[in-house]
């Protein structure tokens, strides 16, 4: 775990600004911040903070405000950022020393948010302090510390979630079309997504036709979806059938997920997401189904196992002072209804240890923040570093971010970058899914496939587990 943010604790009541409280840390002297209106902190640990309470018409309170409120400390010592973030009866609240801008640390608190909101709905989280405003959450977020923790490490580490984006695994799009298929044909009524994933990856996803005309699977909810999977050790144990919101797509309905580990080393996963509470063994044929027809035609071999990489080293790009990119398209037509994808090679040398890769990923941070500036947002940034250069690049086609040996002039590394987009364009039939297949259950969904309605935070998530 990073230091670079704080494990909070809400020490004492402070009125408007005043930021009196004393600052108590540990690892960089980050740690108590006072929060105005949010007595009980529901989840202290890792590197940020949720809090219940009511809100207060103070300017400049971290409590004031309504929905999507944001507040930053500009008194905060030693350059910390402090922010706020309210929605709702929650405050969320995180403390920063890093290249994040305000904005890139509140989005990390909404992946929060957004976590919570995949276990209880945000109707159940307002029913709740509507009718008990000074009600302690943790009691329905007990057992999901791991999560949350787990998630904040995955900000930190993926950039995914930097680009609002998801990795695919890169496969020859023979096999990824074939796998689709099998998902195509593996239906039952009321089910809405079909995903497999391997090793973290995105192999293929599979949406219902008439769903995919209202809206598309967010990448949030994906991201939250497989945080989910792989911070806990039970969705190992056989098939797990458990509500699931996806906020970005419905915030107060659920679905109810099918979860379950295709091969023995536990690297494939299968996720089936119905409306229908009652359909288990409907869905639980549909996977035994994708299942043994993985086994006939080998694909389920290839994918546990038979692949030699999870992803591809930058040295097949053939340049050879290119140390790492990032790549985004963003000329993805409307109608195919694609969740937004990216690629990245595998960290190599110099970027071996945990805290060289920090460092890298801070970087692409700060590019970040200089390219989707709110006040002056940039193009193309040439930045020279320490130990290495790197240029950022956005256009209508595309969202790139690359890292240089520290030699490379600007001209150079224009140059590099017009042989790394050749490349990406002749394989990007591996390295994303370009025309995503869809399926048609009967009965049609139609709006109701939004989401099941949440009948309480008590009906709950960890039931399921």
């Amino acid at each position: 775990m990073r230091l670079g943010h704080a494990a909070l604790r809400v020490s004492k009541y402070v009125r408007r600004d005043s930021w009196t409280g004393k600052l108590m840390g540990r690892g960089m002297g980050h740690g108590a911040c006072p929060l105005q209106g949010a007595p009980a902190p529901i989840w202290p640990q890792g590197r940020g903070l949720a809090g219940s309470g009511s809100g207060s018409g103070a300017r400049g309170s971290p409590g004031a405000g309504g929905s999507h409120c944001l507040r930053a400390c500009p008194s905060a010592p030693d350059d910390r950022k402090l922010v706020f973030v309210q929605q709702g009866p929650l405050v969320l609240v995180s403390v920063s020393r890093t290249l994040q801008s305000e904005q890139q640390l509140r989005q990390e608190l909404l992946y929060v948010y957004y976590q919570i909101l995949s276990m209880l709905t945000q109707v159940s989280i307002t029913r709740i302090f509507e009718r008990k405003k000074n009600y302690d959450l943790r009691r329905l977020l007990a057992g999901s510390e791991k999560i949350l923790d787990r998630l904040l490490n995955l900000v930190e580490s993926d950039p995914g979630f930097l680009l609002g984006a998801v990795r695919c695994l890169p496969l020859s799009s023979s096999l990824r079309d074939a796998l689709g298929t099998l998902l195509q044909k593996a239906i039952t009524p009321n089910l809405v997504f079909s995903i497999l994933v391997a090793r973290s990856q995105l192999v293929t996803a599979v949406q219902e036709r008439a769903v995919i005309e209202e809206c598309r699977l967010e990448p949030t909810d994906l991201h939250l979806l497989l945080n989910l999977i792989g911070a806990s050790s039970a969705f190992q144990a056989g098939e797990i059938w458990t509500p699931i919101c996806l906020p970005r797509f419905n915030p107060d309905g659920y679905f109810y997920a099918y979860i379950s580990y295709l091969d023995a080393e536990c690297t494939v996963c299968l996720v089936l997401l119905s409306t229908d509470k009652e359909s288990f063994y409907a869905v639980s044929d549909c996977k035994k189904r994708v299942e043994e027809a993985m086994r006939t035609q080998g694909s389920l071999q290839a994918l546990s196992g038979g692949l030699p990489s999870p992803s591809y080293g930058v040295g097949q790009v053939g340049v050879p002072d290119l140390r790492h990119f990032l790549y985004k398209p963003l000329d993805i037509p409307e109608n195919y209804r694609q969740l937004p994808q990216f690629t990245s090679p595998e960290l190599e040398g110099p970027y071996c240890s945990e805290e060289e890769q920090h460092r890298l990923f801070d970087l692409y941070h700060y590019l970040h923040s200089r390219i989707h500036s709110t006040s002056r947002p940039l193009r193309l940034i040439y930045h020279v570093a320490e130990k290495e250069t790197l240029l950022a690049w956005v256009t209508s086609k595309f969202e790139l971010y690359t890292c240089f040996s520290p030699l490379v002039t600007k001209a150079g590394a224009i140059n590099v970058l017009t042989k790394l987009l050749r490349w990406i364009k002749k394989e990007e039939d591996r390295l994303f899914i370009r025309y995503p297949p869809k399926y048609s259950t009967t009965p049609n969904p139609g709006k109701g496939a939004k989401g099941g309605r949440a009948d309480g935070a008590e009906n709950g998530f960890f039931a399921g587990l």
